[in-house]
């Protein structure tokens, strides 16, 4: 299918995830440039979040008893699923918010659970497939620093897309996000744009190594 991309930022114009993932998206599309890119925002297209629980409860229904509601979800777990599977390469743009992961994402990872694919046993759901993981956060969380320690999002992400679900991730990470935004960290300004740039560099690779690592249709 070529590349999935999804976004899971609130924002379309000035998110720092979304900045990483273009860069990402440009070095995929420039080793393949007939393939498809198909993509999912669910940070402004939220999916529903009645869904999971629907789909739970279906799937321990019998098929002919099951609610509207609960076909509709099942459904829909299948086709974030099938998205997935179809895709030669991922790309996942997730900021931390709130010391947290995106509840947007959170969303779809218990949605997608509760297809039995996902769920097996026998073979990871995504088995060695290359995936890039852009991910950003507002200040800095490393040791040493007053928040070291605070980032719950980006080992959850690692869990679910490595140990979870078999991928080979590669994650791009940019911290101090909010410096130029929030005035009380001015005094990071020369570590922030230090941290962007090397941010961007890493983007470049991380596209080129995902554009590598899938053969080039001919």
């Amino acid at each position: 299918m070529g590349l999935f991309r999804l976004d899971a930022s609130i924002r379309t114009h000035g998110s720092a995830s979304r900045e990483i993932a273009d860069i990402v998206e440009r070095e995929w599309t420039a080793t393949h440039p007939g393939d498809p890119v198909v993509q999912r925002h669910v940070g402004i297209e939220p999916l529903p979040a009645t869904a999971w629980a629907a789909a739970v409860q279906g799937g321990a229904t019998p098929e002919d008893q099951r609610t509207a509601a609960q076909r509709d979800a099942i459904a829909l777990a299948r086709t974030l699923a099938d998205e997935l599977l179809a895709a030669d390469a991922i790309l996942f743009a997730v900021p931390l918010y709130n010391y947290g992961v995106s509840q947007h994402f959170k969303t779809y990872v218990d949605l997608l659970q509760t297809d039995p694919r996902v769920l097996s046993q026998d073979v990871p759901f995504l088995a060695g497939k290359p995936v890039v993981l852009a991910t950003v956060r507002g200040g800095a969380y490393g040791a040493g620093t007053p928040r070291a320690g605070w980032d719950h999002s980006t080992p959850f992400l690692r869990r679910v897309i490595a140990d979870m679900w078999g991928a080979d991730l590669t994650v791009v990470e940019r911290e101090f996000t909010l410096v130029g935004v929030n005035p009380a960290l001015d005094a990071f300004t020369d570590d922030a744009a230090e941290m962007h740039a090397q941010a961007l560099d890493a983007a470049r690779e991380a596209g080129q190594a995902l554009g590598a690592a899938v053969p080039v249709a001919v």
